[in-house]
This record gives C-alpha cells, structure tokens and sequence, in this order.
C-alpha cells in the first residue's frame, strides 16, 4: 500500500475567498447553528490568555479579530495556532498576491460554519485533513501580500453561510460571546491531547482521515518502514470520559480487526500488514460513524 493524497491588524483586504454572495444559499441560523457556535474555543492551546481587538484594523469588515499576547512586537511570533473547533481543512495555503490573508487555514465546521486563521508564519495541516478541536494547525505571524508590512498577530474570523461580509458572525468562546472591541480571554481549549500519530507510535504517518460529525475522527496510518496500517479514532465529545468508541482495519483477504469499548480518549491503535493490499477502514465515536469502501490498494 503506498501513501495516498489524504490528506489581524493587519492589511487584509479580507477578501471573500472563494465564496458566492447568494443569499438564498445561506442557511438559517437555527438551533442546530446556535448549539454549534457555543462549541468554538479560543485558538490557542489550554490556558494561554490573548488579547483580541476588533477595531484597531482599518480592514475589518464586520466581527473579526486580531489576536496578541506579548508587550513586544515581534513577541508572539511563532506562537501555537489551534483549531476553535472540529472540522474538515478546506483551505490551507498562501494566498500570495490575492489579498492580505498571506498563509490561511480556513475550516469547515459543518452546518454552513468555517473559522478563518490568517497571516500564520507556518501550517501544519493539509486541505482535506479532518481536524480535532486543539489540534494544532499552525503559528502565528506576519504573512501578507507583497508590500504589506504587518506586526505578528492571529486574524480570526467565523462565518455563517457565503454572503460576505454579512456572513462574519461575532466570535464565541467557551459559549461566551467575545466582549467587541476588545477583551483579553483565557483559553479553555482543552481538549483532547492525542494525536493519531502518538497513538500508531514512530514511523506511522497519517495518510487519510474521515470527520465522525462534531464527535471525533478516525484516521488511516501508514508506516513505510514496515508496510504495516494503523486505524484509530480520536475523541472530540465527552474527552476524558469513557464512552462508546471503535476503530477497525480490515486488510483485503483478512478478517477484520476491531477495538471497541468505552474510552476516554481513543480507540486504537489497530494495526495490520497491508503492504499492496487494498484495506477497509473506519470507526464509530458518539452517534457517528464512518466506513470507507476497500481503497489504497497499491
């Protein structure tokens, strides 16, 4: 089996990115909506407290916000980005000379929600890539378009739907409601501390993921090494806690190899040789669950 393709004051022009002003493609902000914006946390790691400011940007459109920390300029430079919520990546890339988000991650919650983080000096995710709330995506910086010269500082925005600017929603954190124009806030992010790659062990990297809706993710590892595949699922609800959970891998010709039990962060590791084997895989976390068809055959 061979590695598939899974996987601010600033002078943004804060440009739609993509997206279509159709009103009538905008979905109803509805209890579903409502439940969903009170799971955002704040994007930075357990306990760090960052100051946002909403109005010292002449860019901003609506309810952005440019995050900092430190009493220097440069201070935050190269400080841990994480996602407010889970996800899917739909966009991970430098924007270059189209507007001023320079390096962007932009994720997509589901039920019409994406969180925006702009200006990062790296990113550590992939479009595509499914995402748990705290998981690291990036670092803080001070990337723009050519010619804008910007402090080192976190852009963050939510939208709802794609009738830009309309669509920016004012920010939720914790289930508490960013107190605009500014407020410092202590990040309660802190959330699940695995990552799949921890749970295979060295060697394995992941080469496909699948979201569980706003329950978990399970991931397809591969350990070029050794030709061995590894599935686990990873908690976002109830972390800590045991609770229902399953990975499984089924290796073409094999039978299927299963953990399932009450867990309080994982199921998994699940490991089986693959190498040239198409394989079957997914998981069950909450009341979702995901299983692929037999792929990543060579």
């Amino acid at each position: 089996m061979k590695l598939g393709a899974a996987m601010v004051a600033g002078l943004a022009l804060l440009l739609s990115l993509g997206t279509t002003s159709v009103a009538a493609a905008d979905p109803v902000p509805g209890a579903d909506a409502q439940i969903l914006a009170t799971n955002f946390q704040l994007p930075f790691p357990c306990n760090q407290t960052w100051t946002g400011n909403s109005s010292n940007s002449s860019a901003h459109q609506s309810w952005e916000i440019d995050f900092n920390r430190g009493s220097t300029a440069d201070a935050d430079l190269g400080d841990t980005v994480v996602a407010a919520a889970a996800g899917t990546v739909v966009i991970s890339a430098h924007q270059g000379s189209t507007n001023g988000y320079g390096n962007l991650v932009k994720i997509d919650h589901g039920g019409g929600w994406t969180s925006y983080y702009a200006h990062l000096n790296s990113r550590t995710v992939s479009e595509g890539q499914a995402v748990s709330q705290g998981q690291q995506i990036g670092t803080v910086g001070n990337t723009s378009k050519p010619g804008n010269n910007i402090s080192p500082h976190l852009h963050y925005e939510v939208r709802l739907g794609t009738n830009y600017p309309d669509n920016i929603q004012k920010a939720v954190f914790n289930g508490v409601t960013f107190g605009y124009p500014q407020q410092s806030v202590t990040s309660k992010n802190c959330g699940n501390p695995h990552t799949p790659t921890e749970v295979c062990g060295s060697g394995y990297d992941v080469i496909d993921s699948a979201t569980l809706g706003s329950d978990g993710a399970v991931y397809l590892l591969y350990n070029s090494s050794n030709g061995n595949n590894c599935v686990t699922t990873l908690k976002y609800k109830n972390v800590g806690t045991a609770t229902a959970t399953t990975a499984y891998l089924e290796v073409a010709g094999s039978t299927r190899k299963t953990d399932s039990g009450n867990f309080a962060y994982y199921a998994g590791p699940v490991i089986a040789s693959a190498s040239g084997k198409c394989v079957k895989w997914g998981g069950k976390a909450g009341a979702s669950t995901y299983d692929s068809p037999l792929e990543h055959c060579d």
